[in-house]
């Protein structure tokens, strides 16, 4: 194997898993393999007190005779003579773990064997509960009935359609809702009752926010002061509302396109979502130049974090996956923001399947999913953090995940490719296209359940 492709590999290898080399060296025989080059899947899913799922990947497997995933409490850097599985030979792999005992902390890595060797992955530390239950989600309709159409109300008397993106209010305690094909934002309680909060009119005026004017609405996010800001995507701009119900547009020309510097000369290219800090910055997910964006209260935008277009140009066909500092790092259609105490961005990273964290200073690392672990999140397309830093994921393929902190992946509800309208608990609830999530005040969860154009509510238990 050539340094060159070895150096490559290893490159794109790091954007996602946790890795450690072992080794690569040229075969000296026809017979004789390198040892393969390994990577641990930094997720541990499904924990109980006796099982786990796991996982590995290779980039060389065609000469690899065995691969898997050993363990051990003990050595906490497990090998092949520990325990382990044998599983399918193939790029990545699943791997079920079973006869764990409870509320054991393990060490954990992926391998793979060759002719030459056994290469081993980074290690991954995860316990086990104490017991087995596990966090579940116990769904129910808080507002629609599956009908699109347009009705405030209460209850199954709503209708939506095409409920998007939602946020919580601490300040209000109400939900507010972009209804995209009423191209409308919406208030709803979190007992179910709607109220209309601009109008329905499509075009681009500021001012009362009676006769103010969105095209598309998307992401909302609140300030301290009680402003609400609006990704405006149709319009290209990032607007503003204040408590008294007046509306401004903060950053953007409504051109379609990718320029820095004054906030109001500044150009955008589908803004998707916003989110604010305490010191009054906005930061946006502009969707379509695969870059976070942020506003300073001075009217000032940057890029926070991604590669930057060329000449002022939409960056669209030119996305990556790449970790590392504010201007190396790369994303593909960034859908939703949240922020945690440390102000550390969290970026729903759509078309790469993955969840990214960025700092304050733009270094971007992976913190679950990407391109060699696609299956994991399926298409995120939302995102919220709580103050103990559990992930909450809307994965559009049906389901509503947890990545808690400390690394572990649980289904709250609904399942993977079924598609239905039934409230439940755990995989019998069902959702048709979820687009977003937000937290309330009490750890609860709000769906925007998109393709039944209705808002659903999620109690988590077993915590």
């Amino acid at each position: 194997m050539k340094k060159s492709l070895q150096s490559t590999f290893l490159f794109i290898f790091l954007l996602a898993v946790v890795v450690t080399v072992g080794g690569c060296k040229k075969a000296s025989t026809s017979t004789s393999y390198p040892v393969p080059l390994v990577g641990t899947n930094s997720i541990i899913s499904t924990v109980t007190s006796t099982t786990a799922i796991a996982g590995g990947l290779i980039f060389n497997y065609d000469t690899v005779i065995a691969n898997g995933v050993c363990w051990s409490t003990t050595n906490q850097t497990p090998t092949v003579d520990d325990s382990k599985t044998t599983d399918t030979i193939a790029h990545h792999w699943v791997s079920n773990l079973s006869g764990l005992k409870p509320n054991t902390t393990y060490y954990l890595r992926a391998y793979a064997t060759t002719s030459s060797g056994t290469g081993y992955g980074g290690v991954v530390i995860f316990k086990t509960n104490a017991t087995d239950a596990v966090p579940t989600g116990t769904v129910t309709t808080i507002a629609g009935n599956g009908t699109s159409g347009y009705a405030d109300g209460t209850g199954t008397g709503v209708l939506f359609d095409g409920p998007q993106t939602i946020s919580y209010n601490p300040v209000s305690g109400l939900l507010y809702i972009s209804d995209v094909f009423n191209n409308l934002i919406r208030t709803v309680t979190t007992t179910g009752t709607s109220h209309t909060l601009t109008n329905p009119t499509i075009g681009y005026v500021n001012g009362n926010i009676s006769t103010a004017q969105f095209y598309g609405p998307r992401g909302v996010s609140f300030d301290a002061q009680g402003n609400i800001y609006v990704a405006d995507i149709g319009n290209n701009v990032i607007r503003k509302i204040t408590p008294a119900g007046v509306v401004t547009t903060i950053a953007g020309n409504t051109f379609a396109g990718y320029i820095d510097g004054a906030a109001l000369g500044s150009e955008f290219y589908n803004p998707q979502a916003v989110v604010t800090d305490p010191a009054g910055n906005v930061y946006v997910a502009d969707r379509s130049n695969n870059l976070i964006r942020k506003i300073t209260p001075s009217g000032t935008v940057s890029v926070l974090a991604g590669l930057r277009a060329i000449n002022g140009y939409p960056q669209s066909s030119v996305p990556g996956f790449v970790d590392g500092d504010a201007a190396t790092a790369a994303f593909n259609y960034p859908m939703a923001l949240a922020i945690d105490a440390s102000l550390n961005i969290y970026v729903a990273d759509y078309k790469n399947s993955a969840i990214r964290k960025v700092s304050q200073a733009g270094n971007v690392t992976t913190i679950a999913g990407g391109g060699n672990f696609p299956d994991l999140l399926g298409s995120p397309s939302s995102i919220a953090v709580d103050a103990q830093n559990n992930v909450y994921i809307t994965d559009n393929k049906g389901r509503i995940l947890e990545v808690t902190s400390a690394g572990i992946l649980y289904v709250l509800a609904g399942a993977k490719n079924v598609t239905g309208f039934a409230d439940g608990i755990g995989s019998a609830a069902t959702f048709n296209n979820p687009q977003s999530l937000t937290l309330d005040g009490q750890g609860n969860l709000y769906v925007a359940d998109f393709g039944n154009n209705a808002i659903r509510k999620v109690v988590i238990t077993n915590r």
